[in-house]
């Protein structure tokens, strides 16, 4: 899939556990870890506005798009 999910580099960057997040952001870590696996079908805008907040930073910041290598 050409969309790349970048959470744990801002987690890392923003020196804060996935399990403090999770309860930030008020969702399980088990979700979280889909997300941050790149395995999520789909994230609602609620999540990404409250990520965003948490982590100070913009969607562009958690979310790359590439594009698909089709050799």
């Amino acid at each position: 899939m050409p969309i790349i999910v970048n959470l744990d580099v801002m987690i890392a960057k923003r020196k804060i556990s996935s399990g403090d997040l999770a309860k930030r952001i008020d969702i399980t870590p088990a979700n979280l870890s889909i997300l941050k696996t790149g395995k999520a079908k789909a994230i609602r805008f609620s999540t990404l506005d409250k990520l965003c907040e948490a982590l100070d930073c913009q969607p562009g910041d958690l979310l790359e798009w590439k594009e698909d290598d089709h050799d």
